[in-house]
């Protein structure tokens, strides 16, 4: 074969390879695509995995101090501790970190709500942090820590709203001090109340709890976010609709 000839089946080659090239990454972009649409018309999914804690400083660092309506280290935060005994409890694990926490909250977010202040469940709330290691950052501990101090002026589920309303939108980039505290004011905290809040966040007051959270989230086989549990049985909230999320509590109702 002459050089000639090489050359010329040479430069076919790449000159086919690179017209494929194009198709490839655009046949790849419409499955993503296709993903996102199914996500957002379905609902949601259990999408990010929980790695194992190894924060060993931050499991010993701040205050010990439970947050208010917590009954024990690992235990979450009863939200409303009125609620009455026939109802079913809906526990939420939750990293305020988590894109698709965020989502969930956008779709059932003001009917969790509506059911917590008519009493038709007993939401029990667990803030993780797992995502600061995958992340490399701290800002699940610090905004579950933030949503503690929320919690001592009963205002948690109106402080968790507004972070997740706030989460910036490209992963990773994190929650500023500012931020967090924004997110306060949006809560409603004010006066007296956001000083003592102010101080609870700098101090850390409740960050053994936070970090405690994490451990025993693990501990009860929790391996992603959110999960969301109705009298102990895990929801899957694949394709789980508002009226079929209001279905399942009203037959959990005794």
């Amino acid at each position: 074969m002459s050089k000639a000839t090489a050359d010329r089946k040479a430069a076919s080659r790449k000159d086919k390879a690179a017209a494929a090239a194009p198709r490839s990454n655009s046949t790849a972009k419409v499955v993503v695509a296709v993903v996102v649409v199914l996500l957002v018309v379905a609902g949601v999914v259990t999408a990010i995995t929980l790695g194992k804690s190894d924060k060993k400083a931050a499991t010993t660092a701040g205050g010990s101090a439970l947050p208010k309506n917590v009954a024990a280290m690992g235990a979450g935060i009863v939200v409303n501790p009125g609620a009455p005994a026939n109802v079913p409890t809906l526990d939420l694990y939750e990293d305020f970190q988590c894109p698709v926490c965020a989502r969930f909250e956008e779709i059932f977010g003001l009917q969790i709500k509506d059911m917590v202040q008519a009493n038709q469940v007993k939401l029990i709330a667990h803030p993780l942090s797992f995502l600061d290691n995958n992340l490399s950052n701290d800002s699940s501990n610090r905004a579950a820590n933030a949503a503690a101090c929320a919690a001592d002026d009963d205002k948690f589920l109106q402080y968790h709203a507004a972070t997740f309303q706030g989460q910036p939108a490209q992963e990773g980039a994190g929650y500023s001090d500012a931020a967090l505290k924004d997110f306060a004011t949006k809560a409603g905290i004010t006066g007296a109340a956001m000083t003592s809040w102010e101080k609870c966040y700098a101090d850390k007051v409740h960050n053994q709890w936070v970090e405690s959270v994490q451990t025993q989230s693990e501990k009860d086989g929790v391996n992603g976010t959110p999960t969301v549990k109705l009298d102990g049985k895990t929801l899957d909230l694949t394709g789980l609709t508002q009226q079929a999320f209001a279905d399942k509590v009203k037959a959990a109702t005794k």
